[in-house]
This record gives structure tokens, C-alpha cells and sequence, in this order.
């Protein structure tokens, strides 16, 4: 039996993660989490192990001879665990794989849509944002959280909201007393490139390092927020626009029903597809007995109406101020 039959295949998914990138930060954004959560999960499959899996202090890190033999184990157990779940999965033939960049929060979206459609599967994928249209085009994902600007051809794209630029600087830098600044505040600041926001976790390494400054949107400062660093907003960068893209070839209905769900339509939105309910066919309307009257022909006077209580005639038998 082994060692690791005990542990979740969760667990066991992080740790490869690791073991593979040999970087902590890159396995946490492709796994969509935390540096920080992955970390201490590693901290805590150590210590129910009794070993190292990874050389303390190592730069690059580096496995130690029990992590390797661990992932080999680790990797066997999930192949396992694979190998028995597609005949589960395939039993559900309604599925979305919606994909998302670095920076975007999805909790909202699929907390909605489990409540709205239990039955069909919502994946959702991180993707670095250098993929991100490579991902709609290969059909590794059906829909996509991306970042503009994208080559629109055969793209439908759903602009949703624009962040604000934010420079990043240590703590205890001059830019920190202030609420925000223009780039001639930053001309003398010593700038990292940051136009990789895929790598970001590296360029807040160097800011604290040496002491500089980088620009990144402002939900990729949070993303990678850490204590010995702050971020002031930018006044005179453009800002960033995060959009819902998928083939246009491919707009489905649940595709559709997605765009509804980001969007904040309501279930019963008629511009959703489940929303579109067929219109009922009306009943036939009773047709009221006519009772004809005595003495009183066809076409002849009508009953004069018997007056209201409000807004009726008056007595006429009473005078007005008597």
C-alpha cells in the first residue's frame, strides 16, 4: 500500500504542480490559486510525510530525493484517479469550459451558475494571458475572460470592465505617501519591465529587491500583494479592459446563457435562451347566457345603468346647498 493513499488527489495534483515547474509561483497560476495557499499545502504534506519534499533554500527550488520518489508515486495515484473518472464525466453531455487571465475573479459567475444550472458542468481553466486567444482558437476552451486588445476576426468579445494602472513600490518608498501619481513622478524610479503580466510574480521579486517600481493593472497588484510592497494608482496610463470572448462560429446557447449569467440578467430574461419560454395558447372565453326581457325588442331602448355611488348622479329629488 502507498504512503500517499491517505492524501487527497487534490493535494497530491499541487505538489506535481510544483515538482514539474520547479517554481512555486508559476504552479500556483496555473492551478488558479494562491502562492501563499500552495505553499502551505506543500508545508503540510511535509509534515504528515516526516520528509522534505524539496531542498530547503534551493534557488531554483529543487526536489530532494523523497520528492522525487514521491511524485513518482504521487503521478501513478492520479492516473489512477483519471482513469476512473471520464465514465462518470461523460455522463454529463451538457458541459462550458470557460477559460480566464491572470487578475480575473470568476467565484460570482460559477456560484450562479450552479445555482441556475445544477445540471450542467461548468469548468473553468486559468490561462496565461499569452494563450488567451490561442486557447479559443485551438477549442481549448469554449469561452475565455481575456484581456484587449484581441484580434476580433471571427471573435465575438463582450467588453465588461476597465481596470485602473497602479505603480508598485516597497513599503517604505516615497511614492507610499501619496494616493496616486503621474508617470513624470516615476522618471527618476528605476522601472521594471512589466509587460509580461504572466510573470508577475517575478516582477514583484524584483521591486522588492532593488528597491524599484513597476506599473501592472490593479488586480494583478492584488493578485500578487505582498506585505513588503504597495501599490498607488497611476493617473496618466491607459487603462486596461477585461472582455468575454468566444468563436463566433461557436455561439451556443449555453454560450449564451453564460453571457446572460456575466452580464446579471435574470433567470427569466427573455434575451436568454432558457428565458424564451413558448407562448401559451389562449382558452376560449365562455360566452355569457343571453337572457332576452320581456317587451323589449331587438335594437329597442337599453336599460338606462343604475348609477355609482362615486361619480354617480344626483338625487333629483334633492337641491344642491339645501
Amino acid at each position: 500500500m502507498s504512503r500517499l493513499e491517505s492524501i487527497d488527489t487534490t493535494r497530491l495534483r499541487w505538489f506535481v504542480a510544483v515538482a514539474e515547474e520547479l517554481h512555486f509561483a508559476r504552479a500556483a497560476r496555473g492551478l488558479g490559486i494562491s502562492r501563499q495557499r500552495l505553499s502551505g499545502t506543500v508545508i503540510e504534506l511535509e509534515e504528515e510525510l516526516g520528509t522534505k519534499l524539496f531542498v530547503p533554500g534551493a534557488q531554483p527550488t529543487q526536489l530532494s530525493p523523497d520528492g522525487q520518489e514521491v511524485l513518482s508515486e504521487a503521478r501513478a495515484l492520479i492516473a489512477a484517479a483519471d482513469a476512473a473518472e471520464p465514465r462518470v464525466e461523460s455522463a454529463a453531455t451538457d458541459r462550458l469550459r470557460v477559460g480566464f487571465v491572470p487578475g480575473v475573479t470568476v467565484t460570482k459567475w460559477e456560484r450562479i451558475w450552479a445555482d441556475r444550472f445544477p445540471d450542467i458542468a461548468l469548468t473553468l481553466t486559468p490561462i496565461p494571458m499569452k494563450e488567451q486567444e490561442q486557447a479559443l482558437r485551438e477549442g481549448a476552451v469554449d469561452m475565455c475572460f481575456v484581456r484587449l486588445p484581441i484580434d476580433r476576426e471571427g471573435m465575438s468579445a463582450i467588453p465588461l470592465y476597465r481596470e485602473l494602472p497602479v505603480v508598485v513600490v516597497p513599503k517604505d518608498h516615497p511614492i507610499a505617501l501619496f494616493e496616486q501619481v503621474a508617470t513624470k513622478d516615476l522618471a527618476d524610479e528605476r522601472m521594471q519591465d512589466a509587460s509580461d503580466l504572466d510573470d508577475a510574480a517575478m516582477t514583484m521579486e524584483l521591486v522588492a529587491a532593488v528597491s524599484g517600481a513597476a506599473i501592472v493593472p490593479h488586480s494583478i497588484a492584488r493578485l500578487h500583494h505582498r506585505k513588503d510592497l504597495v501599490y498607488r494608482t497611476v493617473t496618466d496610463v491607459p487603462e486596461t479592459e477585461i472582455a468575454l470572448a468566444w468563436p463566433a462560429a461557436k455561439t451556443t446557447e449555453l454560450a449564451e446563457e453564460f453571457v446572460g449569467v456575466v452580464r446579471g440578467r435574470s433567470q427569466r430574461s427573455s434575451r436568454s435562451p432558457s428565458g424564451q419560454q413558448p407562448e401559451k395558447k389562449k382558452q376560449p372565453v365562455a360566452k355569457k347566457a343571453v337572457v332576452k326581457k320581456a317587451g323589449v325588442k331587438k335594437g329597442g331602448a337599453k336599460k338606462p345603468a343604475t348609477p355609482s355611488r362615486q361619480g354617480g348622479a344626483k338625487n333629483p329629488g334633492k337641491r344642491r346647498g339645501r
